[in-house]
């Protein structure tokens, strides 16, 4: 009896542990950080319509957008992160940083803090809603003049440390405040729906699964990669060059300044 007690008792805690890391994922995260927000943007006025998990064709492959809001006063292309720590980034810079400072007190004879600084690299999410600006542009060509606007979201307990940007990336809380502000009307109303249908009747998430999506991801990201690997800019297919700079040398695209991709 003891014995099968014991078997689950182990069971209990492998199962326990196996939970808390699926929990603790980085997909589940971003999840929970979506309905979060996908909650937040229920406030905003009926005019307003909210559409989640938008994934659009691309003609390139697929982008994945967490929330469209569609309303006459433009679209909002909001791109969510569920973060804890320090951010910091810029409109530029390829990777954001995020820096997780921990203070651990052991005791032995004596009590004794250790700090635990934690560096994790993520991909700039301005040119990610960036990209989904355009993409909902191209899509949209039947309205040429209406504003698309990018908006960055962390609905986590990220403290936006040191972020430069001339776009928005916000917290939570001043979600509603930032999409509200916009008051120039660029649509008229029975024009609203239309627009709001065009987005779903384009929305690929129906017949494309996620995984596909993150196996388009990685492909884009290898062939990107053996690019630059074979000399060639990914960018407008001219040759890397090595050039000096301030900070030393550096491959840049031989068709600068028209074009200026770096690595």
């Amino acid at each position: 009896m003891s014995s099968v007690f014991y078997i689950l008792i182990t069971l209990a805690i492998i199962g326990w542990a196996i939970y808390i890391r699926w929990y603790n994922s980085s997909t589940q995260k971003g999840k929970r950080g979506e309905s979060f927000i996908n909650n937040v943007l229920q406030h905003l006025p009926d005019e307003y319509f909210v559409l989640n998990n938008i994934m659009l064709d691309t003609g390139k492959g697929t982008t994945q957008i967490d929330h469209v809001v569609v309303s006459k006063y433009g679209i909002f292309a909001i791109e969510t992160k569920n973060y804890r720590g320090d951010i910091y980034g810029d409109d530029n810079r390829k990777q954001w940083t995020q820096l997780i400072v921990t203070d651990v007190t052991y005791r032995r004879k004596w009590y004794k803090t250790y700090t635990y600084v934690t560096k994790n690299h993520f991909y700039n999410p301005i040119k990610q809603s960036l990209a989904h600006c355009y993409a909902i542009k191209n899509l949209l060509k039947e309205w040429p003049h209406l504003k698309v606007v990018p908006i960055v979201v962390f609905a986590g307990d990220a403290v936006l440390k040191n972020v430069i940007t001339n776009h928005h990336v916000v917290y939570d809380f001043e979600l509603l405040d930032t999409i509200n502000k916009y008051r120039t009307i660029y649509l008229p109303d029975k024009e609203v729906e239309k627009v709001a249908d065009a987005i779903l009747n384009k929305d690929a998430s129906g017949y494309i699964d996620n995984n596909a999506h993150v196996y388009n991801i990685h492909l884009k990201k290898f062939e990107r990669n053996s690019k630059i690997a074979s000399g060639i800019c990914p960018k407008c297919g001219g040759t890397l060059v090595e050039r000096q700079g301030k900070y030393g040398s550096f491959r840049g695209c031989s068709n600068y300044p028209k074009c200026r991709f770096t690595t």
